[in-house]
């Protein structure tokens, strides 16, 4: 079933270091603890600069949403920049199991997380601007939606119409080809697939 994930029925959970918190919008298996999940897609609010938690043998894209950004430092000597003044590519994508310190580029920062574990699974990360009619259609084993910016995102095939404002996302199950409809909007899509073919 096609699910909607509204952003105003999700609770925020402050992290531990006191330096942000997570907002989970969905994980598999259903009710997977913070490190037991198949593969997860959340909101990060990161407040200050700080150290990000190991996750071994996970894979993760991180992807701005608001604020100026940050660097990563990475414990092999590595450096990545997210969301760089007059930069347009504002994803990133590194291990969990990596040593990574982030330090801001400039006040707080809200990033779309994604992690799958690569024993199991793995996913794939798009980004599309919408103005006006679009179509889109589902590629994974579970796909999902996430309306990153624009006011409002209306999502419809032929037996239902769902809609959208920002930070909703929607969770897809089938292969129908749907029509997307906004004035101006920028969507983030996720693929998680498990048949750990290469990509």
């Amino acid at each position: 079933m096609t699910k909607l994930i509204p952003f105003a029925s999700l609770v925020p959970v402050p992290w531990k270091n006191g330096t942000g918190n997570m907002t989970d919008i969905a994980a598999g298996p259903p009710g997977a603890q913070t490190h037991a999940f198949d593969w997860r897609i959340s909101l990060a609010t990161i407040t200050q600069d700080s150290a990000f938690s190991l996750f071994p043998g996970v894979d993760r894209t991180l992807a701005l949403v608001e604020g100026q950004g940050m660097v990563l430092d990475v414990d092999d000597g590595s450096r990545f920049v997210l969301g760089a003044p007059g930069e347009e590519d504002t994803v990133v994508e590194f291990d969990g199991e990596s040593a990574i310190r982030a330090t801001l580029n400039g006040g707080a920062t809200l990033d779309f997380n994604v992690m799958t574990r690569r024993a199991v699974c793995r996913h794939k990360f798009g980004r599309r601007r919408l103005s006006g009619n679009s179509q889109f259609s589902a590629r994974g084993s579970h796909s999902l939606l996430f309306l990153a910016e624009g006011e409002s995102l209306s999502v419809s095939s032929e037996l239902e119409r769902i809609g959208m404002v920002r930070f909703d996302a929607i969770m897809f199950d089938s292969e129908a080809v749907w029509t997307l409809e906004a004035d101006d909007a920028t969507i983030f899509i996720v693929d998680i697939a498990f048949d750990l073919e290469p990509p």
